[in-house]
């Protein structure tokens, strides 16, 4: 088996929160933080068992780059 790091960017969403991979364009949600965080495992997991490795290449967006940026406002 082989175990890759993946982005999990996490939001709150009303009552809840919206968890999202970038690299694959893949969601889930959850009731608290920890369980928005499991349930995309969950999904990914899924994803990287069903899917063909040309569908995997295909949507996997390898040079991914998280970071923040200054902006005046007003």
């Amino acid at each position: 088996m082989v175990v890759r790091q993946l982005t999990a960017i996490i939001e709150r969403d009303g009552n809840g929160y919206v968890s999202h991979c970038p690299e694959l364009d893949i969601a889930s949600q959850g009731e608290t933080v920890e369980k928005a965080k499991d349930n995309l495992r969950e999904a990914l997991e899924l994803f990287f068992e069903t899917a063909s490795p040309s569908e995997v290449r295909l949507r996997l967006h390898n040079d991914m780059y998280i970071t923040q940026v200054e902006v005046a406002v007003g």
